[in-house]
């Protein structure tokens, strides 16, 4: 049975959503989501995740679309607008899980430049053993070699730890590289599947 546990911070522990910055900043909802689908794509912010530096990335986008370069520009000049706060109904789960003295890391995806923000914010970092950001690796997941960077790092034995996300793709990878994984949903749930494996 696994006595160990890795969460994803965002979209588990933490609600980060570009649309909380850019809704003040459009009048029309959907301009804006033409804007995150076109220009400041998931997939250009997944490359900062990556480890790709802001200031390359801003300017290569301003480049490409100069007309949008202040909607550009705003997505890292505010980027903590995006910060919803923290997902408190699974900050009460990693709260009994550190109350029970369960080891804990994180690994997540996310720009080494945006991270501290986050970090110096909430308190239920501090209950962490280790966290692995992406942005710091040059990977990311589903990249099977992040997952081993923090198995090696902490010496964690994948069968020994669940890993919990709410991207499916990041899920698989884990269950690859021999976690249990535990796509989230919603907290409820994820107490339940904590509590069937004895871990709460």
């Amino acid at each position: 049975m696994p006595q160990k546990v890795i969460f994803d911070l965002g979209g588990v522990l933490i609600d980060w959503n570009p649309r909380y910055l850019y809704r003040k900043l459009f009048d029309d909802e959907s301009a804006m989501e033409h804007f995150l689908a076109t220009v400041c794509t998931p997939q250009w912010n997944e490359q900062q995740d990556a480890g790709r530096p802001i200031t390359e990335a801003v300017a290569q986008l301003t480049a490409q679309w100069p007309r949008q370069a202040a909607l550009i520009t705003a997505y890292y000049d505010r980027w903590t607008e995006m910060v919803g706060g923290p997902m408190t109904e699974t900050v009460d789960v990693l709260a009994a899980l550190h109350q029970r003295k369960v080891p804990l890391w994180a690994l997540t995806n996310w720009s080494a430049e945006t991270f501290p923000f986050v970090l110096e914010r909430y308190d239920f970092f501090g209950w962490f053993q280790g966290i692995v950001v992406s942005g710091h690796e040059k990977m990311k997941k589903p990249d099977r070699r992040i997952y081993q960077v923090l198995l090696d790092r902490y010496s964690i034995t994948p069968n020994h730890a669940v890993f919990i996300d709410d991207n499916p793709a990041n899920v698989a990878a884990a269950r690859e590289v021999g976690l249990h994984g535990l796509q989230f949903t919603t907290a409820q749930a994820l107490r339940r599947e904590l509590e069937g494996l004895g871990l709460l």
